[in-house]
């Protein structure tokens, strides 16, 4: 079967888990289109995702004489199809997030990767994020009658449902996929229970080749790793201010952040103004590998998020037998148990963070080495990529 995933831009650092889901895909069997509205001049370092921009088309890249060489094209073809699509467009750009047109805009874009799929032979659209890309999967589906689905990873998408009329995404959707079971309720919110059946649960996963590596020894460092764009989303300001307190105890450690985002100024700002660079060292992007090769290097991973869906990254440390300190919020408590596979503090409280990171330094080899195999044992059999995958392949067959 001939499939097309549809993303805002790819590769990037921070979509693994596409590119994960892409390629388990392909080992099911389909033939994967990889199309992007954008990501044809990002610098990479990952290197498969150096491969991956070679095999995707990018909408954007013809810039705007193309989109419309595509929206006449398809308008002399398909008339009728087209003016219901465009009606949609302007609806969907009324109290919306982005005014009427932008919506347009997605209407042309819709026009492109239909003619993408086309000549690709596309049987179906599957589009990550319930933002724009599902937008113009929608559209898709409006020109041609070609089935689309698409996955809800949160939460930007759980902060403006409305803005983003998710439930008019969700009505028209052949299917959606939520990444937890409390994604799912808050697609639930906003749909009628006659369309909750459309609506699945497809964790993200991890293919074995990641943490199938030899760990040569039972040591643990004092140090703890935070992966993830440096944002307000994933509170590493309050991570930092959680440093601090445990510096003004005595106590050893090391904090690596590594990633980059528009927080690094201000997260910089602070280390310097609590003279903690001893202490604290920021990475910037890293690739897949290098991930990895923190994680093995910590003792534990800690991640404070304020908002989330269910960051791969604790998945990727509970793979590596390395417990994980996070937040009581979205789908994370689906999947770390608190003091069986690390600790769980809630959100936005420097006192309880700063008492879990401590506790995580002052625990014994035993400990950690207990909450590390029951961390791996619960992630690897409930987000191995390939399984994941097939749900989704099933979902896609029978749409």
């Amino acid at each position: 079967m001939r499939i097309t995933h549809l993303i805002n831009q790819y590769p990037k650092v921070s979509h693994t888990f596409i590119r994960r889901e892409i390629m388990a895909l392909e080992r099911q069997g389909f033939e994967v289109q990889r199309v992007a509205l954008r990501g044809w001049d990002e610098k990479l370092i990952d290197k498969e995702d150096i491969h991956e921009q070679t095999l995707t088309q990018y909408v954007l890249k013809a810039g705007l004489l193309g989109l419309l060489s595509a929206g006449c094209s398809v308008f002399l073809a398909h008339p009728v199809r087209f003016i219901n699509a465009a009606i949609c467009a302007i609806k969907m750009g009324i109290r919306a997030d982005r005014s009427v047109p932008y919506h347009l805009v997605y209407l042309l874009e819709a026009c492109q990767t239909l003619r993408f799929m086309q000549a690709f032979q596309s049987q179906h659209i599957h589009a990550h994020f319930g933002t724009n890309p599902s937008e113009i999967a929608m559209l898709v589906h409006l020109l041609s009658g070609i089935p689309y689905s698409f996955t809800v990873h949160g939460p930007e998408e759980f902060d403006r449902p409305q803005f983003l009329k998710l439930k008019q995404k969700i009505e028209q959707a052949k299917f959606v996929v939520a990444i937890s079971s409390f994604g799912r309720s808050q697609l639930q919110r906003w749909v009628d229970y006659s369309h909750w059946h459309k609506i699945k649960v497809v964790h993200c996963g991890l293919e074995p080749s990641f943490y199938d590596v030899a760990i040569t020894d039972r040591q643990y460092p004092l140090k703890l790793v935070c992966v993830g764009r440096l944002c307000e989303q994933k509170g590493q300001l309050l991570l930092v201010e959680a440093a601090k307190k445990l510096a003004d105890q005595g106590i050893a450690f090391e904090l690596v952040l590594a990633g980059d985002g528009e927080l690094r100024q201000p997260i910089e700002a602070l280390i310097q103004k609590y003279q903690l660079n001893t202490h604290i060292k920021i990475t910037g992007w890293i690739s897949s590998d290098q991930v990895r090769d923190y994680l093995l290097a910590a003792r534990a991973m800690v991640l404070p998020s304020f908002a989330e869906g269910l960051p791969v990254v604790i998945m990727e440390a509970m793979s590596l037998k390395r417990p994980v300190i996070s937040t009581y919020i979205a789908g994370i408590p689906e999947l770390v148990e608190h003091e069986t596979m690390g600790w769980l503090v809630p959100a936005g409280d420097v006192d309880a963070l700063t008492d879990a990171m401590k506790n995580a330094l002052l625990a014994s080899e035993e400990t950690l080495f207990a909450m590390g195999e029951a961390a791996y044992a619960t992630v690897t059999k409930r987000h191995n990529i390939d399984i994941e995958a097939k749900k989704l392949a099933v979902f896609i067959q029978t749409a």
